[in-house]
């Protein structure tokens, strides 16, 4: 029995104007990250001051202030959410929450060697694992800064701590690693691992490539595939936008997230929250909440907090409209949440 069952019924679960549930949450912990992966960031980044950021203390009681408002999952990101000082110590908070299904991380895999199995001692359930290519030279110049061997470290260190389940993300890009789409398929299926195929998003202002020349569509994603795999439509779901196949002959799953080719709006859950306490109701709108002026005027007024995160979602658009052809959101996807 998962502990939301033991849950008596809410009656302020977080509905949104259009009647959606929401309830699930994206915890931005830190605006760094330790690479700079072309689609994502700048080469040269300023970041937040560190008294911007929410401390650890802000971010458990955000964590705790939704789960009490009925969401059931917690995602923490970046960044790269483990340069976090004291990371763990989060974690273990986080997981402790009472009714709270889930907690999950994405990141890049660079310090997993010796941070995965403190992450599952501490509650941690599932990791979505960021990579782009697996070629050294290809994967150092989409990170800049990455080194691939560390990444397989952290890969072997995550599959001996026994987490739930590994999921692996790629941004696909049309002339960068389109080509790659197949030996990333073989990659995770090889080793046991779920992989989402993401398309590129048009957030933050980059000039290492345009991207209405790099966009590729994940049914041309799904089309290569089929040419190897045997692919079965799946209902499952893992509470995010991912839509997933089952490969025949494995355990595994490939996801799709469609932003650009196939809005899955009518189906959002989440909402997210940046590392300097802005809730986010969208992630291609810039409709927001301060929550850390909340918290920072009335420490520890909890009631306080649930009404105006209540107050927020009132506000949570219908949908994205992403143009690759423009950027209407100059926020980098580090500063959303990824």
């Amino acid at each position: 029995m998962t502990k939301s069952a033991e849950l008596p019924p809410l009656s302020n679960t977080l509905v949104d104007p259009f009647g959606r549930k929401v309830d699930y949450l994206r915890l931005s912990v830190t605006d760094r990250c330790n690479l700079r992966c072309t689609y994502c960031m700048a080469e040269d980044m300023t970041f937040l001051p560190r008294q911007q950021i929410l401390s650890l203390e802000e971010l458990r009681d955000v964590a705790s202030a939704f789960v009490e408002l009925g969401v059931r999952k917690i995602r923490l990101t970046g960044g790269e959410p483990l340069i976090r000082r004291d990371i763990i110590k989060l974690v273990s908070a986080i997981s402790a929450l009472p009714f709270l299904d889930e907690v999950t991380m994405t990141t890049n895999g660079m310090l997993l060697p010796k941070m995965a199995q403190p992450l599952k001692d501490a509650g941690m359930n599932r990791l979505n694992i960021s990579v782009d290519s697996l070629r050294p030279d290809r994967f150092k110049a989409l990170t800049r800064l990455g080194d691939l061997d560390v990444w397989h470290k952290g890969i072997r260190a995550a599959k001996t701590a026994n987490f739930t389940k590994l999921k692996l993300n790629a941004v696909i890009l049309s002339g960068f690693n389109d080509d790659e789409v197949l030996d990333l398929a073989r990659y995770a299926i090889d080793n046991q691992m779920d992989i989402t195929f993401i398309e590129e998003m048009p957030l933050g202002e980059i000039s290492s490539h345009k991207r209405v020349n790099t966009q590729i569509t994940s049914q041309a994603l799904r089309d290569q595939l089929e040419t190897e795999f045997e692919l079965t439509d799946s209902v499952e779901t893992t509470g995010g936008p991912s839509r997933y196949v089952r490969v025949a002959g494995s355990d595994s799953k490939i996801g799709f997230i469609s932003p650009m080719s196939n809005n899955f709006c009518d189906s959002c859950n989440r909402v997210r929250m940046t590392a300097e306490g802005r809730l986010l109701l969208c992630l291609g709108n810039e409709q927001s909440m301060d929550l850390r002026a909340v918290m920072r005027s009335h420490p520890g007024d909890s009631a306080l907090l649930r009404s105006k995160i209540v107050q927020a979602l009132q506000d949570k658009p219908e949908r994205h409209e992403f143009d690759p052809n423009r950027t209407d959101i100059v926020r980098f996807m580090n500063m959303t949440g990824g």
